[in-house]
């Protein structure tokens, strides 16, 4: 990999230019159903000191405060398909509680007795809920066949709210697009409007110093680790398009990217380049290997790194949401509390040692804050038939 082991080792070349390295790595061949991987389990290993720092700087935590966080949150995941399938048709949802450290499952008002109870032996909070999951999922899948003006930034599920939220750029909501486009969306099932300020951005970048890769003048930070190559943003390259390292020297090509509709690609390695299960530290942190990717609940604490930014962290604030971008609406994103900037595109997001994803847009930055979008990991995985490279 050309690289000296100073500042950057040997680890950096295909890391994921990203906050933690916890990527669990199954083939595609071994998620289930729902596109999670089976058993990845982490290590247990103590959370590194780059995490539980970060954790404090971001979060507001002291140091037991972060650690107990990440265990009640990694309990919160392993009983989390125990109680959707408990819930069955009742499920309304699910996010974790970070005050009472639990996960909390929604049942819609009709659950029988003997659903909310076998629920609640999984070991969760309930709330009670008007409609289902499946409800909303199915109503958002119909918005997601529409066809969105610039002045709606997006929708998502919301659990806790029991609706589908359309996001609309406050100056735009008299647009009269704006308008047809909500009234189709209302009439898809449950929907609520909210205003925001700005529409979300890509965070590819022109460019510029950094440890970066490169393709043509778009910089761009790697993804996960994968056997063969490294995974990251479908915006920041096409198939078929040449990609250098940080030293301009050759990577390879993007074998396959997304983008709108999805935002993943991943990039072939060779030349003199080699993967290896570690997230870059820049230095700062030491660097993170990959444990797992273990899905996280709405409502987990979450770390990002990026080629522009590095560190910084926040909570999962919603899932499978539609982000409408200039370039036409990516699905399946999830939403996080985490700042990111131009040149940050591609890069990981971890939640305790559990990879989630690759960074895909959002808006502010890091100086005044923001909210950011990525693709889930286990979903590029399984879309390429690829095996993330674990520790």
């Amino acid at each position: 990999m050309r690289r000296t082991t100073a500042m950057r080792t040997g680890l950096a070349t295909l890391l994921l230019l990203a906050t933690w390295a916890g990527a669990g790595a199954l083939p595609a061949s071994a998620a289930d159903a729902t596109g999670a991987p089976e058993s990845v389990r982490s290590s247990e290993a103590p959370a590194s000191a780059a995490l539980l720092s970060a954790m404090e700087r971001d979060l507001g935590l002291t140091k037991s405060q972060a650690e107990a966080r990440l265990a009640d949150e990694k309990a919160a995941a392993a009983v989390e398909a125990k109680a959707r399938r408990a819930a069955g048709a009742a499920y309304g949802g699910s996010w974790f509680d970070a005050k009472s450290g639990k996960l909390t499952v929604a049942v819609t008002a009709g659950a029988t007795d003997a659903t909310v109870d076998a629920v609640r032996e999984s070991g969760v909070n309930i709330r009670t809920v008007e409609h289902s999951a499946r409800r909303l999922d199915a109503a958002k899948a119909r918005i997601d066949k529409l066809s969105a003006p610039e002045g709606v930034s997006g929708w998502r599920v919301d659990p806790r709210a029991s609706t589908v939220v359309v996001s609309v750029v406050g100056a735009q909501r008299a647009d009269n697009d704006v308008q047809r486009f909500v009234a189709r969306a209302r009439a898809a099932g449950p929907v609520t409007v909210e205003e925001t300020d700005e529409v979300p951005q890509t965070f590819a970048a022109g460019t510029v110093g950094g440890d970066p890769y490169y393709t043509g003048n778009v910089r761009c930070s790697i993804g996960f680790s994968v056997h063969g190559g490294f995974v990251t943003a479908g915006h920041c390259g096409r198939a078929g398009a040449g990609v250098s390292g940080w030293d301009r020297s050759y990577i390879g090509n993007f074998q396959g990217s997304s983008f709108p509709e999805n935002d993943y690609a991943w990039v072939n390695v060779g030349s003199g380049w080699w993967t290896v299960p570690v997230v870059l530290g820049w230095g700062t942190v030491s660097d993170q290997l990959v444990r797992g990717s273990a899905e996280a609940p709405v409502g987990a604490s979450i770390c990002r790194s990026g080629s522009t930014t590095r560190w910084h962290c926040g909570t999962v604030l919603g899932k499978n949401e539609t982000v409408n971008y200039s370039q036409g609406a990516v699905h399946q994103m999830t939403r996080t509390s985490v700042c990111a900037e131009p040149g940050d595109s591609g890069g990981s997001y971890i939640s305790g040692d559990q990879a989630q994803g690759v960074t895909s847009g959002g808006n502010g930055n890091c100086s005044g804050g923001g909210q950011t979008w990525y693709q889930p990991v286990n979903e590029i995985l399984n879309r390429y038939g690829l095996t993330l490279h674990t520790a």
